[in-house]
């Protein structure tokens, strides 16, 4: 549960970042990039879309996305999201905590577009 609040309030930051971030805005102008986020269970899943500088996410696991981050269990996700450290990410990959499916230069891409809307 706490990780679709994470996910959810990360669109949401998303979103306004859209709107209001002149950096962000300008990061995503000539995007067309979809990035999943799941667990290996598959849900909680959100897909987070960026069309050319439009953003929208919707709920749910799907197959249409350019890359997905897919974390080994919810909690898992959650530490990781939220943890301060700039390398909690990598260190879960190579704990096998985080697999990149898809391409993982849009991965990359996503992974700097949340810090300059955050």
């Amino acid at each position: 549960m706490k990780l679709s609040f994470l996910l959810f309030f990360l669109a949401q930051a998303l979103k306004i970042a859209s709107l209001a971030n002149s950096k962000f805005k300008k990061y995503i102008a000539n995007a067309s990039v979809k990035i999943l986020i799941k667990t290996e269970a598959g849900s909680p899943a959100r897909l987070f879309v960026f069309d050319k500088g439009k953003f929208y996410s919707v709920s749910g696991n799907t197959n249409d996305y350019d890359a997905a981050l897919v974390w080994k269990d919810p909690n898992t996700a959650f530490s990781v999201m939220t943890s301060k450290s700039g390398d909690a990410s990598f260190k879960a990959a190579a704990q096998g905590k985080l697999k990149v499916t898809g391409m993982s230069l849009y991965a990359q891409w996503f992974e700097d577009a949340v810090k300059l809307a955050l």
